[in-house]
């Protein structure tokens, strides 16, 4: 099952825009991802551009299953468009290797 992760990215594709960003949670990405590391223990897993001016990541705590989908913008600014629990299937222990998150 390979194409679960690519499959919830495409589908929140589908949902994610600048309106549903200006809504979200945003920040420096540095400060955000330095959050979702050491608050919820979560790792880069796989991501894409939705287009120019937006890259999709999805980021996972192997641990405790917590998920997070990421949305960074080129200006630096990256905004929490969806979380949750509970996270199962490929993905989990797959953490991108040589990307720097």
């Amino acid at each position: 099952m390979k194409t679960l992760p690519a499959l919830t990215l495409a589908a929140l594709t589908a949902l994610t825009g600048p309106a549903l960003a200006q809504g979200a949670h945003c920040g420096p990405r540095d400060v955000v991802i330095g959050q979702l590391d050491t608050s919820y223990g979560e790792k880069l897993v796989g991501g894409g551009l939705q287009d120019p001016d937006a890259l999709l990541e999805l980021w996972i705590s192997p641990e405790s299953g917590s998920w997070t989908i990421l949305m960074s913008r080129p200006d630096g600014t990256s905004c929490i468009v969806a979380a949750g629990t509970d996270w199962t299937g490929t993905g989990a222990g797959a953490v991108l290797a040589g990307v720097r998150s």
